[in-house]
């Protein structure tokens, strides 16, 4: 695991952002491929990407002669495979069911709904407006951050961050999905623990620089 890491990824891909996060808090340098998602109908569909992964989708990690794929399997392996400057998840077992809970609320049952290829779907096979379309969208971030916003509220474990005054797993999954709500446009108000704790997060160079708009392959900076 001496080679130095290799990341596929789309700098406006929630999975992707999640990982470069992930990277950043363990400081463990990397290089990015980018797939652009809609270029070309989605490089992600080329036959040589679909090799890589046959999901098609992003992100990809590569370790070595390792392909390590699905972002939180992505980000558990780099936890137990790299020491790092800090640990994603917590040490005692019932804290580590806690952030996975976290984190799979956001990575299972939101993200995916909001996914750019479901929208394609939406859009493409079904017919379904714009406006529609960011009405399912919203409905389903609300969801996801009502349910987060109760399960951080007053619970003991809750820091400066998800689980404690650590930034981890969690908040890794917490932040991309809190910058799709403002990209559609969804009130934070109902949900302040959810925006104390995205300011906290962003305040931090792991966060600010895994922003999507701070990737190379964000549109305009070729």
């Amino acid at each position: 695991m001496s080679e130095r890491l290799t990341l596929y990824s789309y700098w406006r891909s929630s999975a992707a952002y999640r990982v470069r996060i992930a990277l950043n808090l363990k400081m463990l340098p990397y290089d990015q491929v980018p797939v652009h998602l809609v270029n070309n109908g989605g490089e992600q569909h080329d036959p040589i990407y679909h090799e890589l992964n046959p999901q098609e989708l992003v992100p990809v990690l590569i370790d070595g002669r390792r392909v390590v794929r699905q972002s939180m399997a992505i980000i558990e392996y780099l936890d137990e495979a790299y020491d790092g400057a800090i640990k994603l998840l917590p040490a005692m077992i019932r804290d580590r069911a806690r952030v996975r809970a976290l984190a799979q609320l956001i990575g299972c049952d939101v993200h995916p709904l909001n996914n750019l290829r479901v929208m394609q779907y939406l859009e493409r096979e079904l017919a379904v407006d714009a406006e529609q379309r960011q009405r399912w969208t919203q409905h389903w971030i609300r969801e996801g951050l009502r349910a987060f916003e109760e399960m951080l509220a007053e619970h003991p474990s809750t820091g400066r961050y998800c689980e404690g005054d650590q930034p981890g797993l969690a908040d890794a999954c917490l932040i991309p999905q809190v910058y799709n709500a403002h990209r559609f446009r969804v009130d934070l108000a109902p949900y302040p623990t959810i925006a104390r704790i995205e300011q906290a997060c962003l305040a931090l160079p792991a966060f600010d620089a895994a922003r999507p708009e701070n990737q190379p392959d964000v549109p305009g900076t070729a």
